[in-house]
């Protein structure tokens, strides 16, 4: 299984490329992070690193602050757990930082995060209904139609696209180029758009 950083989305910009083109990219800040804990197979049922990311120094529970303690590592603000297969447990130990140069550019990476909530909204935004008339007296132009299905089968199908709540939801954005690596600042620049709002957490997987 491929391993990874937790980081977070600061923004998009544009590079340009070796053949002079303007590209769109992403700028994230990746890493460091320590490894807290390494589950195995044996005690935990499954292999995973469980890494922490970004610094917190107040409000620490005491069952939270001595799981850190024990393993002499700063408190870390957010805590993830990454699969690995079980060969590579032995690759690491608790106290190891993985940092953004994990990473390669001209690689592809996967980036999952929770896109931005948008509240409750209607069709036409939430799934692009195409909306009813603009004129002729029409005062149906982004309203629900009818949603039956006349005496046969007599109820709506389950799934129906209707209004509700947009967004929030975990997505993962997959085959993202890496463009350029800054292992000075832990900034990693991905081709394209990634899920979530500005200073999103995010979780970034090589291929």
């Amino acid at each position: 299984m491929p391993i990874g950083l937790l980081g977070r989305k600061l923004g998009m910009t544009q590079i340009v490329n070796e053949q002079g083109n303007f590209v769109p990219v992403t700028v994230l800040e990746a890493g460091p992070c320590p490894v807290v804990q390494i589950k195995n197979k044996e005690k935990d049922g499954y292999s995973a690193l469980q890494l922490g990311f970004g610094e917190k120094n107040k409000n620490i529970n005491k069952p939270l602050r001595g799981h850190f303690e024990k393993r002499a590592i700063k408190p870390s603000q957010f805590l993830r757990e990454l699969r690995i297969e079980p060969s590579q447990e032995e690759k690491f130990k608790e106290g190891d930082v993985l940092k953004v140069d994990i990473f390669q550019v001209g690689e592809y990476v996967d980036v999952s995060g929770v896109s931005k909530g948008k509240g409750f909204q209607g069709g036409v935004k939430r799934w692009g209904w195409r909306g009813g008339p603009k004129t002729h007296g029409s005062m149906s132009h982004r309203r629900i139609g009818s949603i039956g299905a006349s005496s046969d089968p007599s109820r709506v199908f389950k799934g129906h696209h209707m209004p509700g709540r947009t967004g929030g939801q975990r997505v993962t954005v997959k085959n993202l180029r890496v463009m350029k690596v800054d292992v000075e600042n832990n900034l990693l620049c991905v081709k394209g758009s990634v899920p979530g709002h500005r200073n999103a957490l995010l979780l970034i997987k090589k291929k």
